[in-house]
């Protein structure tokens, strides 16, 4: 890193949009409609065209972002629901990102969605690093656009024009007021905002303005049944949207407005050259509450979306610009993923990494400088639909799914090099590859202290092939 970088280190903004997929902007292909403002962001700075979201869904996504870990590693494994509200806490002593950059003098907050901690837990925002935190804790409580509450801090917000059947007040205004109001509040001083916006994520709600724009554009339609009065009503099951195309449209149009706004208001303070702004998405797209994603080309051709651990569902879009630092249009094929965030701003902040990350920094990379640190393998796995794991090492990438069920299931292997829609498995073609592959499957976790985030260890009758040792 540059002697004017360390002297210097710049305010950090990092925008996680929620389920978009890498074709679902137009500066990564996306055709049935535009994202200016994102575009814009992407010719101030780097686009990334190998970056990988911490897990498939959304909580253990954050908590690879948040701490380092792949998960393999990281505690939380899995969208892991507790009632009335929230998610499986992450230990008291987790070293977070925040935590990292608060101890370097950064004043942070975090606006829109948490999913890692239910209110009162040990894994409250405010007890995980951040000074400020506006939006919503609980996951399932962020399906709704026109919630009853929002959390400021550790109270409840209560958003009285929405009570009832009412929708007065459009969540993502709020939360886009309240991170504005932030930043600009602490232009003097070095921050930290984790902006984690909840758009394109179901339900398919977006303000009617806004769908107007695109009723009829997007035939045939797409309708979606679902919850919208009775005992269930804004409890998590999502509303109906008889027009889901022209509503998926209008919500990404709402999330890059907001992006504009956000980079216009930095531009206004005079902080820009000093400010780092990364846009990513949790995750790929998913097919919930109407949205149909093969209808936009949302995976941008990969196979697979929300859930799978193919292209589709954990290779994203990833943007970094930082004016004067970064070089404004480029591209990289550097290979990274979310769990090299913490060490990069870190490295830009000059503090210490906790201990037992897996990540890389990918500072020589924004600056444009030699020395670029490598992966040796990249790691995922997955709890639900019988279990599933992958590894990418290079140009390759192993798939293997019902672990859960069957740990000597086959596995896939595709050259992305040649097939990055993985549409051909390679695996007879190449067995020490394989064989390879499979020993770093096995190395790459270890024992969750929660059984159902943990493989069988061995089948009866089979092989270890795929099994985990303990």
């Amino acid at each position: 890193m540059s002697g004017a970088a360390a002297d210097t280190p710049p305010n950090v903004i990092y925008i996680l949009a929620d389920d978009l997929g890498y074709g679902d902007l137009s500066c990564y292909g996306q055709t049935h409609f535009q994202t200016p403002n994102i575009d814009a962001l992407a010719k101030q700075g780097m686009k990334f065209t190998q970056h990988y979201s911490g897990s498939t869904v959304c909580a253990p996504s954050r908590c690879a972002l948040l701490t380092g870990k792949h998960i393999g590693h990281a505690v939380v494994r899995g969208n892991s629901e507790l009632m009335p509200e929230g998610q499986q806490p992450m230990p008291a002593d987790t070293v977070t990102m925040a935590h990292v950059l608060r101890k370097a003098g950064y004043t942070t907050g975090l606006f829109g969605k948490w999913g890692l901690g239910a209110p009162g837990s040990v894994s409250e925002p405010l007890k995980m690093g951040f000074d400020r935190f506006y939006g919503y804790n609980c996951q399932r409580q962020a399906h709704h656009y026109y919630p009853y509450f929002l959390w400021s801090d550790t109270h409840r917000d209560m958003l009285w024009g929405n009570f009832g059947t009412e929708t007065q007040e459009y969540a993502p205004d709020l939360i886009q007021d309240q991170a504005l109001e932030f930043i600009k509040a602490n232009k003097g001083t070095p921050f930290f905002c984790y902006y984690a916006m909840v758009q394109p994520h179901a339900e398919m709600f977006a303000p009617e303005e806004k769908i107007a724009k695109y009723r009829g554009k997007f035939l045939p339609e797409r309708s979606y049944k679902g919850v919208d009065s009775g005992p269930n009503y804004r409890k998590f099951p999502y509303g109906s949207q008889p027009e889901a195309h022209a509503a998926f449209a209008a919500m990404v149009e709402v999330m890059d407005d907001d992006v504009g706004e956000l980079v216009a208001t930095v531009k206004e303070l005079g902080i820009a050259n000093n400010t780092l702004i990364m846009f990513t998405s949790d995750n790929g797209p998913h097919q919930e509450g109407g949205h149909d994603p093969a209808y936009f080309n949302s995976n941008g051709s990969q196979r697979g979306f929300k859930r799978d651990l193919y292209e589709g569902g954990i290779h994203v879009p990833m943007i970094a610009a930082w004016p004067g630092h970064i070089p404004a249009g480029t591209q990289t094929d550097h290979l990274s993923a979310f769990w090299d965030v913490l060490p990069t701003v870190a490295e830009l902040a000059s503090q210490p990494v906790p201990d037992a990350i897996d990540g890389v920094s990918f500072v020589p990379t924004l600056l444009g400088k030699q020395g670029q640190a490598e992966h040796e393998y990249l790691y995922w796995e997955f709890h639900e639909k019988k279990g599933r794991v992958a590894l990418r090492q290079g140009q390759w990438k192993a798939v293997r799914y019902d672990v859960a069920v069957d740990p000597d299931s086959p596995l896939e292997l595709f050259d992305l090099s040649v097939d990055p829609g993985e549409t051909v498995n390679v695996a007879d073609q190449h067995p020490e590859v394989v064989a390879k592959m499979n020993a770093q499957i096995k190395s790459a976790r270890t024992a969750s202290k929660l059984p159902k985030f943990n493989f069988p260890l061995v089948r009866k009758g089979g092989s270890a092939g795929g099994s985990q040792k303990k």
